[in-house]
């Protein structure tokens, strides 16, 4: 089994939390996305957020110890964060798409949801590469 830095990977769940934070809070593409999503204020109200925020942040976690094993220990750090756009543009922004489309969702939700996950991987190449 490859070497994984376990520090590394913890610090990009935290990243990825603090990007959702900020990307989705209302300021900014909040209130576009939960307008996009179709999601009442009443329904974010009355959801589970610590079952929410907990399984994303176990998600994240587990989406970066594998990325983590992708990009294995001697990837520098400039690979690192091309594989990280690419990662997030060309597999999961590529796959919301595909299923956007079948959906017929609209495309500023794809922007705003496949824009965060290009910046997540992106970080997680950045941190990663940092700490190899």
């Amino acid at each position: 089994m490859p070497e994984v830095n376990l520090i590394a990977v913890f610090l990009c769940g935290v990243s990825s939390m603090l990007l959702g934070a900020l990307w989705y809070a209302p300021p900014l593409l909040g209130r576009a996305w939960q307008r996009h999503a179709g999601l009442s204020d009443e329904a974010i109200a009355g959801s589970n957020i610590a079952m929410i925020m907990g399984g994303a942040f176990l998600l994240s976690l587990a989406a970066a110890y594998v990325f983590a094993l992708f990009l294995g220990t001697e990837m520098g750090l400039g690979p690192s964060i091309a594989a990280g756009v690419a990662a997030g543009l060309f597999w999961v922004a590529a796959a919301f798409g595909i299923n956007y489309l079948f959906e017929r969702r609209p495309l500023s939700l794809w922007l705003i949801n496949g824009g965060y996950h290009v910046l997540q991987f992106t970080l997680f190449g950045t941190i990663l590469g940092l700490m190899a």
